[in-house]
């Protein structure tokens, strides 16, 4: 056998491809994400779709309903958001659901995620409580299931429970806001 032959059945070829694999696959995702000319667009498998079959408890001691699919299915357009206190673009989108929990036509669900819950109750102390349910996300698992891939990251569900839109990142700059204003709105149209 030569060593050519050696080297293409060696162990040491797959470890050699890996790498280069992973890394031609991020080339393709930063690709797309640049093509789409929003950073904050991120291809998702849930738009379009019905909400995620889950049951979230509320959030330990904060004396806020939990959240759960059927929460999203009342008729009424709701924004859906995933947070958590160790999240600092928290912080900064916080301000904008403040002002979001305001609003009669909608319903403003949070989805705390793998976080501590007396450290998610201290945020909501010092920033003000802006959600009409909370569930807590502990594991990740529900996260997982709506195609979470961080933390900020909002959803609009139409008052059927189809998911609508999705926001990567915080809403808090003017473009962003406006984005979720539009979705919004069309989702109330699509009811």
């Amino acid at each position: 056998m030569s060593d050519r032959a050696g080297l293409l059945n060696s162990p040491r070829l797959g470890l050699t491809l890996v790498p280069a694999v992973v890394f031609a696959a991020l080339i393709v995702i930063f690709f797309i994400g640049l093509k789409s000319g929003d950073p904050s667009v991120v291809p998702s498998a849930i738009v379009e779709k019905p909400v995620p079959q889950f049951e979230l408890p509320p959030l330990a001691g904060s004396g806020i309903a939990g959240l759960k699919s059927a929460d999203l299915k009342t008729g009424k357009v709701a924004v859906v958001n995933v947070w958590a206190s160790w999240c600092g673009p928290c912080r900064t989108e916080h301000p904008v659901l403040m002002e979001l929990s305001k609003r009669k036509d909608i319903f403003l669900a949070g989805i705390n995620y793998k976080d501590e819950p007396q450290n998610a109750r201290r945020f909501l102390a010092s920033f003000g409580q802006p959600y009409a349910a909370i569930g807590a996300d502990d594991k990740g698992r529900a996260s997982i299931d709506w195609g979470v891939y961080g933390v900020p990251e909002s959803f609009v569900v139409d008052g059927n429970g189809i998911v609508r839109f999705k926001w990567v990142g915080p809403i808090a700059d003017q473009a962003a806001r406006e984005k979720l204003e539009t979705a919004i709105r069309r989702a109330q149209t699509e009811d």
